[in-house]
């Protein structure tokens, strides 16, 4: 790690590619470094640079906010940067990020030098070609994933042998309101369609619901251990794909090991870098492209609130609008936002009249289509304010509708 030097910005490899061993040894050095400058998508498993009392030597800046971060930012040690996941590959190649050192971890390389990034190429790929030097944990374990997803030998100034598996992540069983959504959504979803979720108990919720379809396909930025279910069950097979038929393709990967032993070596899954799976253009082209994403908060207008609550940052801009526009234009395509009516407690309802103070809106009431809660869908593509809020109080949670009503009639929104 004597490659870093103070003032530098590091790029650390994200989500279950996290190179932890790298980065625990970068975290080692903070009494002889200064305003190093840490930049990352969400990573799994601890965040060693992010602990209190380091901010002289290291800064994180979010480009996704994890869990491990998520105090760091709230209380000022680390940044957020508000992005588009397509956007990022763009800004490191084009020095707008410039990048000194990226710390990845990869492969050991085939008989052609090349070791694969694994489970996540997103936007490794590009800091691997932009940085000054790159370090990495050479990784036997480490799933060798197709596509686009390669880098030479011979771009790595420092390799570090190790053996273990990529970070895992359990996602646990969903509650009956993520079941219902899931039901909900799930009727929206036709043989031959083509589907983009993440990780979580209401994609999960979806996939368990789609036994029953026939060639389902897979354009994402991400996806986990559901996708495999479906495809050992013949239900994914990509056969009715306008892009990339036969295929899976997705950015990164987090899961179980499951997951991790099914994308290896595996001609059916094809990885790109996130200004390829997230590009408008691109998504677009797949027919009947179904985009599920979640949010915080949504407004009686239609505003999607996802990386924040409040003035507090809580996750990221990520690909949701990616997704959301790809979807829309796509032939026969749906944008769908899901989320529970109620926070877990119940107590705060998640359709809510204004949002609130300082919440930042990341996809915009022209954008939306869907809204599922475990009440049922809302249409809102191209319907009024009177529609919209008439639709949405229906799908909010029983306990909160008078209130919503009252709102929306003092706005003159409902007669």
């Amino acid at each position: 790690m004597r490659s870093v030097r103070s003032g530098d910005r590091v790029f650390v490899h994200g989500a279950a590619a996290h190179p932890i061993e790298l980065v625990e040894a970068l975290a080692a050095r903070a009494d002889e470094l200064e305003d190093v400058h840490i930049v990352q998508l969400h990573t799994e498993g601890p965040s060693p640079c992010a602990a209190p009392g380091l901010e002289r030597s290291f800064r994180i800046e979010a480009l996704f906010i994890g869990g491990n971060v998520r105090e760091a930012v709230q209380s000022g040690r680390a940044d957020y940067v508000p992005i588009f996941l397509s956007d990022i590959p763009y800004f490191f190649k084009s020095g707008s990020i410039p990048l000194n050192v990226a710390l990845l971890h990869v492969t050991e390389p085939d008989e052609h030098g090349y070791c694969s990034l694994g489970t996540a190429v997103d936007v490794a790929l590009a800091a691997a070609e932009s940085a000054r030097t790159v370090i990495a944990l050479v990784n036997p374990g480490m799933p060798r994933t197709l596509g686009d997803s390669f880098i030479h030998v011979d771009r790595i100034a420092h390799a570090v042998p190790i053996k273990r598996p990529p970070m895992t992540v359990h996602v646990p069983a969903p509650s009956e309101a993520e079941q219902r959504i899931g039901d909900y959504i799930a009727e929206l979803v036709e043989d031959g369609a083509t589907l983009q979720l993440g990780i979580g108990a209401i994609p999960n919720a979806v996939l368990a619901r789609l036994g029953n379809r026939r060639d389902l396909g897979i354009h994402t930025e991400m996806f986990s251990d559901g996708v495999v279910d479906l495809v050992d069950q013949g239900v994914i097979t990509g056969a009715r794909k306008t892009l990339h038929r036969g295929k899976i393709v997705a950015a990164f990967v987090v899961g179980t090991e499951r997951v991790y032993r099914f994308v290896h070596n595996n001609p059916f899954v094809s990885m790109h870098p996130a200004d390829y799976t997230n590009d408008t253009s691109i998504i677009r082209r797949n027919a009947k492209m179904m985009a599920i994403n979640s949010a915080i908060e949504i407004d009686l207008t239609g505003q999607v609130v996802a990386d924040s609550i409040g003035t507090q940052f809580y996750s990221g801009v990520g690909g949701q609008m990616d997704f959301v526009r790809g979807a829309a234009l796509s032939p026969g395509g749906r944008a769908i936002i899901a989320l529970p009516s109620t926070t877990r407690d119940g107590r705060i309802s998640r359709i809510v009249p204004v949002l609130k103070r300082g919440a930042g809106v990341v996809t915009t009431r022209a954008h939306v289509q869907y809204i599922v809660t475990e009440w049922g869908v809302a249409h809102l593509h191209g319907q009024t304010i009177r529609e919209r809020a008439h639709q949405l109080i229906r799908i909010a949670h029983p306990a909160f509708r008078e209130e919503l009503e009252s709102f929306a009639r003092g706005q003159g929104w409902l007669p």
